[in-house]
């Protein structure tokens, strides 16, 4: 291997742990957060707001900047599909089996999107694995509601993730904060996932330092004011993300597809461009296997980190990880530790686009999110 590989900070906080703090606040029980005691709690989930975002624009985002709370580990891979889902689930990705944005269904010799490439051959209910906290919130006689973009309400990753809630469909950004204060106000013991996606789909598409990411965030900020002002005091409300963005320009897109040594055996390309997930066909023999994960570690070593599967479940990157989500991991797994991304080329689905923002690997910018309080939780 050409360097240490990054893990998961020991004993560091992370997505894992807000909802399940969040559940536990309301019994005024111990959680990891140390949140005090709420009647209610809403969560707000903006998508792709980085920590290092928000303090490069905190000029932008006065009430964010200024709120108690700092950061916490966002989870690995830093896409939206596995981090949501350990967000809803408490559990690391090697437990709840969404491993990435796109994954190796081995069974059908296929890879499917997470976030829109359910069927019936791929059923939410069985992929993923675990139980929600919404689910197991109810138990404990907590009432739960999501709140989000009517296009979500029956998406596939929506029945892997948000079951145990009650969907609440709102278009305008306003009209979900304003139907996330109504709910939590009107439910004693209640737990509101709020869910703002306009943040990363404009980094996508324009970049996170462009002037519509800024404004935006400032929409997002305003509407955090008022939402607070607008709760009670014994209703607590947390804001943070599910991983941060990077701008990577054209001249960073690396195309390897027409590279027969780093494309010998391999069958299927799943993951993201800045974290690959190449698998193997079941015939390529070991000496095949090895002299393609020589090849990358030659090309690539020096702007990602290459490792094994077994490399990786060792270090840690998926937590621990089941029998049955293992073969869904890559065999090679390429992680970008530089601003590059990484494209097959060869077909639809693998060529380079336009995107700017990325995320999916290992650096601070796209691991580390805000976690900020208000309400009861501010105290």
């Amino acid at each position: 291997m050409t360097s240490i590989v990054p893990g998961r900070p020991p004993h560091a906080v992370s997505l894992a742990d807000v909802l399940p703090s969040s559940v536990a606040s309301l019994s005024g029980a111990a959680n990891p957060l140390a949140l005090p005691p709420a009647r209610s709690a809403v969560v707000l989930l903006v998508d792709g707001l980085g920590s290092s975002s928000l303090g490069a624009r905190k000029g932008h985002a006065r009430t964010l900047a200024s709120a108690p709370g700092g950061s916490i580990w966002s989870g690995f891979p830093t896409t939206t599909a596995a981090a949501l889902t350990t967000f809803a689930t408490g559990v690391l990705p090697g437990e709840h089996g969404l491993v990435g944005y796109s994954v190796l269904d081995r069974d059908r010799d296929r890879v499917v999107k997470q976030l829109s490439g359910w069927d019936a051959g791929m059923r939410p209910d069985t992929w993923q694995r675990s139980s929600t906290v919404f689910e197991r919130a109810a138990d404990e006689g907590v009432t739960s509601f999501s709140v989000g973009p009517k296009r979500y309400a029956t998406s596939g990753l929506t029945e892997a993730i948000l079951s145990g809630t009650t969907y609440l469909s709102a278009e305008s950004m306003a009209d979900r904060f304003d139907a996330a204060r109504d709910v939590a106000q009107a439910t004693r013991a209640s737990l509101v996932y709020l869910y703002v996606p306009e943040l990363d789909m404009i980094a996508h598409r324009a970049g996170w330092e462009s002037p519509e990411w800024t404004t935006a965030l400032e929409q997002v900020d305003a509407e955090i004011r008022r939402l607070d002002a607008g709760l009670g005091h014994d209703t607590g409300l947390l804001v943070t993300a599910d991983h941060g963005v990077l701008d990577i320009g054209e001249r960073r897109r690396i195309v390897f597809g027409g590279r027969p040594e780093l494309v010998d055996g391999v069958r299927h390309v799943a993951g993201e461009p800045r974290c690959l997930q190449l698998h193997f066909g079941d015939e390529v023999t070991d000496d095949r296997r090895a002299a393609t994960l020589a090849a990358w570690r030659e090309a690539e070593g020096e702007r990602a980190w290459v490792i094994t599967r077994e490399e990786a479940v060792e270090a840690g990157w998926f937590g621990p990880v089941d029998a049955e989500v293992l073969p869904r991991i890559g065999d090679i797994l390429v992680a970008a530790r530089r601003g590059v991304v990484y494209y097959d080329g060869r077909g639809t689905g693998g060529l380079a686009g336009s995107m700017i923002g990325q995320h999916g690997s290992w650096s601070t910018d796209e691991t580390q999110v805000p976690l900020r309080r208000f309400g009861a939780y501010a105290r």
